[in-house]
């Protein structure tokens, strides 16, 4: 499984928090960072996009990070994501730059998802989805991590 993201995680609590979660999934999650492009908003986004897609074979399940995405509870995002690992293709979570995904890899992806209506930095789009991902599969495996008790 493996997150491909535009831009690099430095140091500090983002990264710990990612790599908190990060160390927990199984199989393991691996990051591969692109640089971010120069260039007019659409150079940006058409060689990000190239960067992205380059790093995933042909075989991959692309699951776009894309604010136009569907919205998932965690329950419904953990019964997802199980069908999604079915598919016994690997897994692979894409995270555009700041100028959002090019249409290239909205098309490409097997899916594409939205961590809610608000726009996340990059960096924190990152811990969320290793977060989500861990508790997708505390929920598939039925481990206590996720509690699913609401007030009435």
């Amino acid at each position: 499984m493996k997150l491909v993201a535009i831009g690099r995680l430095k140091s500090g609590p983002e990264r710990e928090l990612f790599d908190r979660y990060a160390a927990r999934i199984r199989p393991v999650l691996t990051v591969t960072e692109i640089a971010p492009s120069k260039g007019s908003v659409m150079e940006q986004k058409r060689k990000d996009a190239a960067g992205l897609l380059g790093a995933c074979p042909e075989n991959a399940f692309v699951i776009a990070l894309d604010e136009g995405g569907k919205t998932f509870s965690s329950l419904q995002f953990a019964a997802t994501f199980a069908r999604w690992q079915e598919t016994g293709r690997p897994v692979h979570f894409l995270i555009g730059g700041a100028e959002g995904l090019d249409g290239s890899v909205i098309q490409r992806a097997d899916a594409v998802i939205a961590l809610g209506a608000m726009t996340w930095p990059h960096m924190l789009v990152r811990v969320m989805i290793a977060e989500q991902v861990f508790r997708a599969q505390a929920i598939n495996s039925n481990h206590p991590y996720h509690k699913d008790s609401r007030p009435d």
